[in-house]
């Protein structure tokens, strides 16, 4: 998807606070604090390499280094690139500071979500973009949740995100923070 296919997307999907929960999301994903700090993981059958390219290309054109993401993979080849041979092992040594974004669209295996308790506990900010799965959810610090009846589809939403990740503006004032509070506590709403 172009950037003009992602800004129509936005324009048809702002009223209904999709634009802005993807643009918060977009944002604590740039709270990492070091280049590599951003780690990212899918399921073993689908990993986010699309989502990584986007955040990547943000990264470099919003000069964010922050924002560029380290792909965790559940079974890299130990002949790949070194950028592509990060295993799950990497997620042993997430630390504050550092961001574990899980994306997926399925529910999370036991493994993963072990590993994703386990970095949380040491520090590191948990972030999942996920079609509805409770348990990750519980152990994200912010999550978004893209369910089957969403008027956007889960690959509409990944670019929405990476896009408002590489967005340089202002930071959410008081009145968005308890708009995002009001919205976590009663859920987003829909229009018919």
């Amino acid at each position: 998807m172009d950037a003009q296919s992602v800004a129509l997307l936005r324009e048809v999907l702002d009223s209904t606070g999709w634009v802005q929960r993807t643009r918060e999301l977009g944002l604590a994903l740039r709270a990492t604090r070091s280049p590599g700090g951003l780690l990212m993981v899918g399921s073993p059958a689908d990993e986010p390499w699309h989502l990584t390219a986007h955040l990547s290309d943000e990264a470099r054109l919003a000069g964010l280094p922050q924002l560029a993401p380290t792909l965790v993979r559940w079974a890299p080849a130990a002949d790949a690139p070194a950028h592509l041979r990060v295993g799950l092992e990497r997620l042993e040594h997430a630390r504050r500071g550092e961001t574990l974004f899980v994306v997926t669209e399925q529910q999370a295996p036991d493994s993963l979500l072990e590993r994703v308790g386990d970095a949380r506990r040491t520090g590191a900010t948990i972030l999942a973009l996920d079609g509805g799965d409770r348990r990750l959810e519980d152990l994200a610090h912010d999550a978004l949740t893209v369910p089957g009846q969403a008027p956007i589809t889960f690959d509409g939403a990944q670019h929405l995100v990476s896009m408002a990740a590489g967005e340089v503006g202002r930071r959410p004032g008081l009145r968005d923070r308890l708009a995002r509070l009001l919205e976590r506590v009663s859920g987003p709403q829909f229009t018919d």
